[in-house]
């Protein structure tokens, strides 16, 4: 970030580190593209496709245990759809845990610093919210010592929770209840991430508002998982995204161009003239 020879730095990681580096690389005169924390929501209208969706939050929340910056961790219900809650716990209770090279639903967690914070956020959430399925228990018998933890749960996750308000990277599923589309809405633009969002629904003019009015920058429209292909830029916005360009994308192209502009002037073979001209030479 200070040597001569870099130009550009290019980051994804958690929110304290990309900070610093932003700043740092920024005070050095440097471009700086920096994807950070996340705090993904999908909200759930009562006229979706019930069963596509249930399906499609138990997907986005559980798979790669729950590892991956765009997972949904945060599903906003709003008026009728949360009666739907009984019936994604008893899908999600099917999910199995075990190693990947068996076909397991939930492998295992990459270290166990990580396992630990996972059982801290949903102990949060038991004693805060209203715990419905918990995935500390989990164990493989095969594997004594591997590093498992279960799809779990947490009714009632609100802000200032810390089950709600730091970002988990595990396979957890916080449940926000809301009456009106506008509220789910106002609760997801309130969040300081922007990362992405999902919404589902069967109304255009449910999905217009959505898209209009959230301030994420990755948006699905009935899509859990709201990645861009590589022609289209990763739009994260808010503390999700720091710098100018985006990453892939036209965006990416602009980051990684050092632009130049040539002005060029060809004379005409001809006599030569001794009289000055003020005018700007634009033309001839």
């Amino acid at each position: 970030m200070e040597h001569p020879d870099i130009k550009g730095v290019s980051f994804v990681g958690n929110n304290p580190a990309g900070e610093y580096i932003y700043a740092k690389a920024s005070a050095h005169g440097k471009r700086a593209q920096v994807n950070m924390g996340a705090k993904n929501h999908g909200i759930v209208m009562p006229d979706c496709d019930k069963n596509d969706t249930i399906n499609a939050l138990i997907g986005a929340c559980f798979g790669s245990t729950g590892q991956r910056c765009m997972a949904i961790s945060v599903v906003v219900l709003v008026g009728e759809s949360q009666e739907w809650i009984p019936e994604i716990v008893e899908r999600t209770k099917k999910l199995t845990v075990g190693p990947g090279h068996e076909n397991h639903d939930i492998g295992p967690y990459n270290n166990k610093e990580g396992i630990a914070n996972i059982h801290r956020l949903i102990a949060d959430g038991e004693k805060n919210a209203n715990l419905l399925l918990d995935g500390r228990k989990v164990s493989v018998p095969a594997y004594p010592d591997g590093n498992w933890v279960g799809a779990s749960i947490i009714d009632g996750c609100d802000k200032g929770m810390a089950c709600y308000d730091e970002e988990i990277f595990g396979p957890v599923m916080c449940i926000k209840r809301a009456d009106t589309l506008d509220e789910a809405i106002q609760f997801v633009n309130d969040n300081p991430w922007g990362n992405g969002v999902a919404c589902f629904s069967q109304s255009g003019h449910v999905m217009r508002k959505f898209q209009n009015e959230i301030e994420a920058g990755q948006i699905g429209l009935n899509l859990p998982i709201p990645v861009p292909l590589p022609m289209f830029s990763f739009t994260g916005n808010k503390k999700s995204m720091w710098g100018t360009a985006n990453f892939y994308g036209k965006g990416a192209i602009n980051f990684n161009t050092q632009w130049k502009t040539i002005t060029a002037r060809w004379k005409e073979p001809e006599a030569e003239s001794y009289k000055a001209s003020t005018a700007m030479p634009t033309l001839k």
